[in-house]
């Protein structure tokens, strides 16, 4: 990828001069050579579905160096080298993975230019990672806890993450405090438990010095926390989102998944049964249900309102300690997933 340096003007060049590019290469804008796969090769691509010809030069300065820090493909190729041992997560670390596809069923070309929200009918892969926050990878799949549901959309313009809970709020208002919040939610320091729970006194001191964060124990107190399946769970996108359409106008979204199987969870002396007979019960559901040819479905979802509605509401929606009320801005629904292929390699795919 260096481009070596040229003068005068390219049509004053003599053809001659140029060397033809050896086979399986060609000659870029600036004459330099690039790789290209043959045959029927998909093309290689970045973390963000960039396709790429070249990842075996740095660009450079001039010919002989110095390598340049802009080079965002050298950079994300030698943080994969950096990360190829991955050390368990700090929340989010036991999880569940499965790929499939999502369709859009109604446009929203009036309010944004990105193609996987404005053609009907087309179908993008996706990857869905179900996750609890705070127990380790070895933790049992059914405590009272938050779960993360992650989308990753592998659209024609590049890959989108989409990540949320299955909880429309969050604990906290500013970001600086989440490391707070995380180490009150994880084991008591002296005794290393409880484990995948957040009952005890350090969590409770959390929310007793953060008042914003009572919105959100009213949420994990309840019913949402005790899935019967993670087939079964709603999620949210949490933040406020903005959708831009081609004439530059800026619409806000709050987007949604709804389960087609309803919202279904467990009572507690369920859930200490199940979780003393079956550790991995939601991953086992997961797995067995898509073996089956059960594949679960999830509708998508979205509340738009402009900047002026946003003036009008009683509260802050950029706040991630409050939600919009669905008599306030409607729910639109908008397209389907469907989760129908286990991972071939688990680790691999999910982590």
């Amino acid at each position: 990828m260096s481009k070596a340096k040229t003068t005068g003007n390219s049509e004053k060049r003599k053809p001659e001069k140029v060397s033809t590019p050896a086979r399986g290469t060609h000659r870029a804008a600036g004459g330099e050579l690039h790789q290209v796969a043959g045959g029927e090769h998909p093309a290689l691509t970045t973390n963000q579905g960039l396709a790429l010809s070249d990842n075996q030069n740095s660009l450079r300065s001039n010919p002989r160096g110095p390598t340049l820090l802009e080079d965002f493909i050298l950079r994300e190729k030698i943080t994969h080298f950096d990360h190829e041992r991955i050390p368990e997560r700090i929340v989010h670390a036991r999880a569940t993975g499965v790929h499939g596809f999502f369709e859009l069923t109604a446009s929203l070309k009036k309010y944004t230019t990105a193609r996987i929200l404005t053609e009907v009918g087309e179908k993008t892969p996706v990857f869905t990672r179900i996750s609890t926050v705070a127990g380790g990878a070895g933790s049992v799949d059914t405590p009272r806890d938050v779960r993360g549901f992650a989308v990753k959309f592998y659209t024609k313009e590049g890959n989108w993450d989409l990540v949320g809970n299955n909880i429309p709020v969050f604990f906290i208002q500013d970001a600086i405090k989440f490391p707070d919040l995380i180490h009150a939610v994880k084991m008591e320091p002296d005794r290393g438990f409880p484990q995948s729970a957040t009952a005890h006194d350090t969590f409770w001191d959390f929310i007793s010095l953060t008042p914003e964060s009572m919105h959100m124990v009213m949420w994990i107190m309840s019913d949402r926390t005790l899935p019967r399946s993670l087939r079964m769970i709603e999620a949210f996108g949490v933040h406020s989102f903005r959708l831009i359409n081609a004439a530059g106008e800026s619409t806000f979204v709050k987007f949604h998944w709804r389960p087609k199987l309803g919202l279904q969870s467990t009572i507690w002396d369920e859930t200490v049964k199940i979780s003393g007979a079956d550790q991995d019960f939601h991953r086992r559901d997961m797995f067995d249900a898509i073996a089956a040819g059960n594949f679960p479905e999830w509708e998508f979802a979205v509340q738009l309102f402009t900047q002026e509605q946003a003036d009008s509401f009683p509260f802050d929606h950029l706040d991630a300690t409050k939600l919009i009320p669905e008599e306030m801005v409607p729910l639109k629904v908008i397209g389907r997933m469907v989760l129908d292929r286990w991972p071939n390699n688990f680790f691999a795919e999910t982590e």
